[in-house]
């Protein structure tokens, strides 16, 4: 597992890896539409023939708007999200967002395990999506 890709989009940095995307938005940032249709180009452009997570790493203080979640369903390979809040805020605005969300969402102690779980669903989803006739 080695980064490929690095951005700095401005309002975020993303940290792209073979399966799994990792952003750490910046202090106060808004994430809303707008964001996500810049989200969706860099998916297009590194995972549009295969399955892929992605993965919140919480380390400030920042405002989602939940709807922007209804729009992730629609992206068909993100099969999972991954959130690791900071501190117990983060965690209860994670929760609260994980109803806009109808696919796995977890929320984690540490990026390792979100890394662990993320590869577990990617793997799984792998196997249901690609699995050969028998």
């Amino acid at each position: 597992m080695g980064m490929f890709r690095y951005y700095d989009i401005g309002h975020a940095e993303v940290f792209i890896f073979d399966d799994f995307l990792i952003k750490q938005v910046k202090e106060g940032a808004l994430i809303d539409q707008e964001e996500t249709e810049e989200f969706k180009v860099i998916l297009k452009e590194h995972f549009s023939d295969k399955n892929m997570a992605y993965i919140s790493n919480r380390v400030t203080s920042y405002s989602v708007n939940p709807l922007v979640y209804k729009e992730a369903e629609k992206i068909s390979n993100l099969v999972a999200i991954a959130i690791i809040p900071g501190d117990e805020k983060m965690r209860a605005s994670a929760e609260y967002e994980s109803q806009f969300y109808n696919r796995p969402f977890g929320i984690f102690e540490s990026l390792s395990e979100a890394i662990q779980w993320v590869h577990k669903i990617i793997e799984k989803e792998n196997e249901t999506t690609y699995a050969e006739p028998v």
